[in-house]
């Protein structure tokens, strides 16, 4: 279901050298992570018989029971629709291999022999086992195993299984720690899960290295990376092993085990397939490698129905493009700051340190001016040399206007105000457009009459103007062709409406600009308008943006995942039910959906001409970068899903 596997790492509890115990505790671990949803289970490094066995995996007794255990667990949860992957002692032509099974409905599919077999400090596998390349079999008989059907196993590390739409591959515990781990080519070769069985002890800063080795595994591999690992009810002869379990996403964590050292357990976690598939059709890095690096496969389809999984155990950020830890924040939009201050430095560096700002007391130019004196104060030029102009007009109301002017005296730039009623007036005169006639044509006279002073007087003093327009307001075209559309450089070009406030806020804790704290604050507390309408009757705004458009929150979330992801109308929209459950109902989401799409298709023909514009996030829409798309495309595939969606 919109492409989630609901994956699961499992810790059952081992009781070393007991196989018979061992294999209930799987049997029963496997059916608890089923009847949660999961789908796809790994078990820990050779947990049939226990990880610390030592000298006993030569014992015959202790193999054949093993061996013996996994059609016995096969048969067990042949209602069971769960693939589990556990690791036993396999003994392949004479030759004894720390391997995984992988099991499915009463069936055995494939053996996975380890690859890597670690012989240092405490480790000392190369006694009994050996590595995958030394194998000479490609397959088994089932029959070794218990099984009354008689058929080959397949035996390799080149097993790529499909189950539930997804592919996955297996490798076991030091495989992961190797320069070239298996997993590396196995995603070359199409897995988008690894399940890797452990047996990993616990030492003084080693869990800190395992979390980042899995975490840059997953991101290299563009993968989901599952990992189960023995737990402390392994022999504590001489290590003790802590059962941390983990699945990450492409670098990130989705669940792990919280506690330093576990008995047994169990997470459960929801990996997004349909976003792994997208990084991988977008980056050809990826697919180029493949072809130098790629290996021979066999593909062991195992069940070819989709997945159940309903994706409500993947974490959905409400604002994807704004952390929700404050720190984290925090830093991210001081880092973003930094950024913007070194593009304009940079232009300024070749155009001239004199750059002119059209104020408005709103959020958007605000942090345009912070930015363009935050690049002065980092270059050591006065203050003085950034222009500020308020350019009032039909819309502009009291508050906002001294606001902007509060801001440019509290920093201490050049302030200016020039008033352009009378100009605007003039060209509705001239274009014969009554001045009562509040319409498009209204609001555009003012935004250009705005955009050609700020031109005109940057020309005069030999300076640039500073774009103040937002990610978000280019993605639904909410502004003026050839008016506040266009600068000669935008500092804010890829930078969301949402996080801009969160920016401004980050900078005034960080008291960047001290002495402008108060004015900041009040600009954060006003309603995001154009201000291109009378004030009401009490001289407030009229005309607020979120009213006629949207919630800038909702339009941000699609934008976030239509362009990072690729994903379809109705995966969106399912994902918004969830993070804004609490906010709009599901009719509410869908209206502003349906605007998005229409907005983002219609108005491509301004962004196909923006300016340049530092970009400083993964989502930007730059026609020189990020987003190239023709300006008369059809938004009609878009727009039908989501109509089929309002019927049912």
């Amino acid at each position: 279901m919109f492409e989630f596997i609901r994956v699961a790492a499992v810790n059952p509890g081992v009781s070393v050298g007991d196989t018979a115990q061992n294999r209930l505790a799987v049997i029963q671990a496997a059916k608890d992570a089923a009847a949660q949803g999961a789908e796809l289970a790994v078990f820990p490094e050779l947990c049939i018989t226990g990880y610390i066995c030592a000298d006993l995996f030569f014992q015959k007794p202790l193999l054949d029971t093993a061996a013996r255990a996994v059609s016995e667990i096969a048969c067990a949860l042949t209602d069971t629709p769960i693939v589990i992957v556990v690791g036993l002692p396999v003994d392949i032509d004479g030759r004894l291999v720390n391997a995984a099974a992988v099991i499915y409905k009463g069936k055995l599919w494939g053996i996975v022999p380890k690859t890597y077999i670690p012989n240092y400090n405490e480790f000392y596998e190369d006694r009994w086992f050996t590595p995958a390349y030394d194998v000479p079999e490609a397959s088994v008989s089932s029959e070794s195993f218990g099984f009354g059907a008689v058929y080959d196993v397949p035996v390799g590390t080149d097993l790529v299984f499909d189950a539930f739409g997804c592919r996955f591959g297996v490798e076991l515990c030091e495989d992961l720690w190797a320069p070239v781990p298996p997993s590396s080519r196995l995603a070359l070769a199409g897995c988008e899960v690894i399940l890797n069985l452990s047996a990993s002890n616990e030492t003084i800063g080693k869990r800190e290295y395992r979390r980042s080795l899995i975490g840059k595994q997953s991101a290299a591999c563009l993968c989901g990376y599952v990992y189960a690992s023995a737990g402390r009810l392994e022999s504590t002869t001489d290590l003790v092993f802590s059962g941390y379990n983990a699945v990450f996403e492409n670098g990130v964590c989705l669940a792990e085990e919280p506690a330093l050292l576990s008995a047994a357990g169990a997470i459960a976690a929801d990996i997004d397939l349909g976003r792994l598939r997208a990084d991988r059709r977008k980056l050809k890095t990826f697919s180029d490698c493949g072809r130098v690096s790629g290996m021979p496969t066999r593909r062991i389809v195992i069940d070819r129905q989709e997945s159940a999984a309903d994706g409500s155990l993947h974490p959905v950020e409400k604002l994807p493009f704004v952390p929700s830890a404050r720190e984290d924040r925090r830093k991210r939009c001081l880092d973003i700051f930094e950024m913007q201050c070194m593009g304009l430095d940079k232009r300024a560096r070749v155009v001239g340190y004199h750059p002119v700002i059209g104020v408005s007391g709103g959020l958007d130019s605000t942090l345009a001016l912070l930015v363009s004196a935050g690049m002065m104060k980092k270059a050591g030029r006065p203050m003085s040399d950034v222009v500020g102009i308020t350019l009032p007009c039909f819309g502009t109301t009291a508050r906002t206007h001294n606001n902007s002017v509060k801001l440019m005296e509290a920093i201490g730039i050049t302030a200016l105000e020039i008033d352009i009623k009378a100009a605007a007036s003039l060209h509705c005169r001239d274009i014969g457009h009554p001045e009562d006639q509040f319409d498009v044509t209204y609001e555009n006279i003012q935004a250009r009459e705005r955009t050609q002073v700020l031109m005109d007087y940057a020309c005069k003093i030999g300076g640039f103007v500073v774009g103040t327009g937002d990610l978000s307001e280019l993605a639904l075209g909410w502004c003026t062709y050839n008016a506040d559309h266009m600068s000669m450089y935008g500092v804010n070009a890829s930078i969301p409406k949402t996080l801009i406030r969160w920016m401004i806020e980050s900078i005034m804790e960080y008291k960047i600009f001290p002495e402008a704290a108060q004015v900041l604050a009040d600009i954060l507390d006003t309603p995001i308008s154009p201000e291109l309408l009378p004030p009401d009757a009490q001289g407030n705004i009229a005309q607020q943006t979120e009213e006629i458009i949207g919630p800038y929150a909702l339009h941000d979330f699609f934008l976030y995942y239509m362009l990072r992801f690729g994903f379809a109308p109705d995966k969106i929209y399912y994902l918004a039910k969830r993070a804004f459950a609490k906010d709009f109902d599901a009719q509410t989401i869908l209206k502003w959906e349906r605007v998005f799409y229409k907005r983002f298709f219609s108005q491509q023909f301004k962004r196909s001409c923006l300016p340049d514009g530092v970009k400083v996030g993964s989502v930007c829409l730059s026609p020189r970068g990020d987003w190239r798309m023709p300006s008369d495309a059809s938004a009609h595939i878009w727009l039908n899903m989501l109509d089929r969606m309002e019927t049912i």
